[in-house]
């Protein structure tokens, strides 16, 4: 019985050990930003997609290098997160990205700030936001251009 028992503690041990519970395992904590980032993957590529059954991975709306994680100070991180929606005119996309803020904020283990961002020309918004960007130059130099001619 004593066998047994011993046994059984000595497995006990080793598997919190090689979970990182114990404190010996402490030192086995993910310290690299490249293993932070992984786990901030793992949290997030199970997530489903509002309007289609598949998670956001099965999509690859979400991949490991859209993830990356920055040391702000010893125990605050930076999470970035750039996302690439299904199609360019996704009507979900803001919604996609709360669901993966509200799921990080839930569940990562470490102290962290968020900045989640559509990938840079995956959706239709930023060619929105440059024509009207666009345009209201342009009106600008338009009521210029009337200012000047009415002086």
């Amino acid at each position: 019985m004593e066998q047994v028992s011993g046994l059984l503690s000595w497995t006990l041990s080793r598997v919190l050990w090689l979970s990182g519970l114990s404190e010996r395992g402490a030192a086995r904590q993910p310290r690299t930003m490249e293993e932070k980032a992984l786990e901030v993957y793992d949290l997030i590529r199970t997530i489903r997609d509002p309007e289609k059954p598949n998670t956001l991975e099965e999509l690859e709306v979400v991949t490991e290098s859209c993830v990356e994680v920055q040391e702000i100070n010893e125990e605050d991180y930076l999470v970035i997160i750039r996302f690439t929606p299904t199609v360019p005119h996704c009507s979900l996309a803001t919604l996609i990205g709360l669901c993966l803020r509200v799921k990080l904020q839930r569940c990562l283990p470490f102290k962290h700030k968020l900045e989640i961002y559509i990938s840079e020309g995956t959706h239709s918004t930023e060619e929105d936001k440059k024509l009207e960007k666009d345009s209201k130059g342009g009106e600008e130099r338009d009521s210029n251009i009337v200012r000047a001619t009415i002086r």
